[in-house]
């Protein structure tokens, strides 16, 4: 255990990853493979999530998943074969990258059934996280291990308590693809307070510019209201619907607030954004960042996509 997990007064130690959804955007790659299996450059987006957590302390993991996600389980437990022959042939580099990921955390998985929306996946959570706050983390959204996060969302919940959400402002023609929140200012740089939340709302009816990225640190109060929640847009049960009433209430655990985010993040949602954060994070890299960025240099002066 690292010592940040040790650091006194820590209050989240849980984090929950729903990993159910069939990643159709991303046929035919995800028809016999999960979507959070699709590497980043070398590492499958999945790992990049659960490393998140751990840097901030929450070393006890669980993955909510469905049908044909067993490779999920594969790539965070030993693959004894591997390592015995990565060991035979004196390469401990590529042993070590092996065996990074079956060290991270503690890593539990539970099956969603049929997958009917965040909130219920949320809810197939409860009883491994039980009576503690937790953090939900989702796989399209890959934080920069530099801009710490989830750091800043514990300190807002230890602060005030209630639930925590992250946002990042956005032009206002995409506002449409997020949920949005009506927010008021806190006095604090970049930490407000949430009074509603709309989900996917029209541009002309968005109260505001700030949209919920994919981390939300959770009191369990959420439960009791989840379980009160009808399903909303789309027929799923909305985690952002039972975050409205939470809001509005004064009762234990009542009571949500925000965190502006305005550090690198990296979006794998779709196909476009997939690839430019497979090119940003592999630009960076000391092994091939170099020679890569040459390249693009040299592709893009040569007319990017021009006929050879």
């Amino acid at each position: 255990m690292s010592e940040r997990d040790e650091r006194p007064g820590r209050t989240v130690r849980k984090a929950v990853i729903p990993a159910a959804g069939q990643g159709t955007r991303f046929l035919p790659a995800t028809k016999a493979m999960p979507k959070e299996m699709l590497p980043v450059v070398d590492t499958p987006a999945i790992q990049y999530i659960v490393e998140e957590a751990v840097r901030a302390g929450l070393t006890d993991v669980l993955m909510v998943t469905g049908r044909n996600k067993r490779s999920l389980e594969d790539h965070f437990d030993r693959n004894v074969e591997l390592e015995v022959g990565l060991q035979a042939k004196g390469d401990d580099a590529k042993l070590a990258r092996v065996q990074e990921s079956t060290d991270l955390a503690q890593v539990h998985y539970v099956r969603q059934g049929d997958p009917k929306g965040l909130g219920h996946a949320v809810l197939v959570a409860e009883q491994h996280v039980g009576d503690e706050p937790f953090v939900v983390l989702l796989g399209d959204d890959i934080v920069d291990a530099r801009d710490p996060l989830l750091d800043k969302m514990i300190e807002v919940r230890e602060q005030h308590g209630g639930s925590v959400v992250a946002f990042m402002e956005v032009p206002e023609d995409q506002i449409h693809l997020y949920g949005c929140a009506v927010a008021e200012p806190t006095g604090v740089e970049d930490v407000v307070r949430v009074s509603g939340l709309v989900e996917k709302p029209k541009r002309e009816e968005a109260p505001s510019n700030l949209a919920i990225i994919g981390r939300y640190l959770l009191d369990p109060a959420v439960f009791a209201v989840l379980h009160e929640t009808p399903p909303g847009k789309g027929g799923e049960i909305q985690l952002t619907d039972a975050l409205q009433v939470l809001a509005r209430s004064d009762a234990p655990g009542g009571g949500v607030h925000g965190v502006v985010f305005r550090g690198r993040r990296y979006d794998t949602g779709d196909k476009l954004d997939y690839i430019k954060a497979v090119v940003r994070l592999a630009s960076e890299r000391e092994d091939i960042g170099p020679d890569l960025r040459a390249w693009l240099g040299e592709y893009v002066a040569a007319g990017a996509g021009a006929p050879s």
